[in-house]
């Protein structure tokens, strides 16, 4: 793929004050290489673990190297990005001894999953051996995955709020969300390749997802914050609107999640259609919630099933970060992950 600036003009098809790229037909393209620099070093400094031995967090983003953009073709975006990123870190012992090291992260690409991105943590030459860095490596290294599936994430969504344009009808067709491969040539027969069908109605691969978390509350209590509008607007800071009936539709997160309420059973069950707007047009999944009550706590088990293959780990992070962990934060229902 060319460089940002460097693709045929012909191609190139600038933001007009009118008729803008009328049905979306023409291929236009976004820069996101300075906006992902700015991100991918925001997530990765807040990177901060800790156990009984000490604390191991990220002091510096010394190094992000590389390019991100997004492209629009027919209605469709194709995202592309690769990365090389050194981090600095620091590990404090419970004595105070402080330890350095470094990470490296030289495979961040559109062409590997979160969970595929390879993350190389050491000491500094001259640092004396420790615990702490098992530490990093395990659990540090989780917390960067986490950053780094919420960077694609953030990609897929803010960034690319306006470009898929009204077409002549005036409906606004939905991203999609598509890898592009290393040679450009691939992109028409990656297009024809087979797929396997669905329940959503898409013929895109699927896969199941499986959480579990336990809350210090009653099922009761958390039953209803996920059916209660106000309730739901408080966790997530934003607008939300919920019918909490069976067949009753919802929306929150500013649009970025919608779907509809499939069975309702107060205090133990709730099952729905749900999507992200990313998500190809018209595909949802089916998600199950499960509370379990355990005296004095609820275990909350989460059942996807249907979520698109490429979408794994961001839903699964999703369901973390902006529900389950955004629960505890803004109710003080804080207890044990797992």
């Amino acid at each position: 793929m060319a460089k940002w600036g460097q693709g045929d003009p012909r191609w190139i098809v600038e933001q007009r004050a009118d008729a803008t790229n009328v049905n979306n037909w023409h291929w236009t393209e976004r820069d996101a290489s300075s906006w992902s620099t700015d991100k991918l070093k925001a997530l990765l400094m807040a990177v901060r673990v800790e156990s009984e031995e000490g604390v191991c967090e990220v002091t510096e983003v010394s190094k992000v190297e590389g390019e991100a953009s997004i492209n629009n073709r027919k209605g469709k975006l194709i995202f592309f990005y690769e990365w090389n990123i050194k981090l600095d870190w620091i590990a404090t012992s419970k004595s105070g001894v402080k330890f350095k090291g470094h990470v490296e992260i030289p495979n961040l690409s559109d062409e590997n999953d979160p969970s595929e991105v390879d993350i190389r943590v050491t000491l500094a030459k001259d640092q004396p051996d420790t615990n702490l860095i098992a530490l990093m490596k395990k659990e540090g290294s989780k917390k960067i995955r986490a950053a780094v599936a919420d960077y694609i994430s953030t990609l897929k969504t803010e960034f690319t709020q306006g470009m898929i344009l009204p077409t002549a009808n005036g409906v606004k067709e939905l991203v999609q969300d598509t890898k592009v491969p290393a040679n450009p040539q691939k992109v028409a027969s990656a297009s024809s390749t087979p797929q396997s069908c669905n329940p959503g109605g898409v013929k895109i691969p699927t896969c199941k997802i499986s959480l579990k978390e336990t809350f210090l509350t009653s099922p009761e209590e958390l039953y209803r914050i996920f059916l209660t509008q106000e309730l739901v607007q408080a966790f997530t800071h934003s607008a939300a609107v919920l019918e909490p009936d069976k067949g009753g539709k919802f929306q929150m997160l500013n649009g970025s999640v919608t779907g509809e309420f499939l069975e309702l059973i107060p205090e133990t069950k709730i099952a729905m259609k749900w999507r992200f707007k990313s998500w190809p047009a018209g595909h949802y999944a089916v998600i199950t919630l499960m509370f379990h009550d355990k005296g004095g706590e609820t275990e909350l088990k989460l059942e996807g099933v249907g979520v698109p293959s490429s979408e794994d780990a961001m839903t699964k992070e999703g369901w973390r970060r902006h529900y389950f962990e955004a629960i505890k934060q803004t109710f003080g229902y804080g207890a044990r992950l797992f």
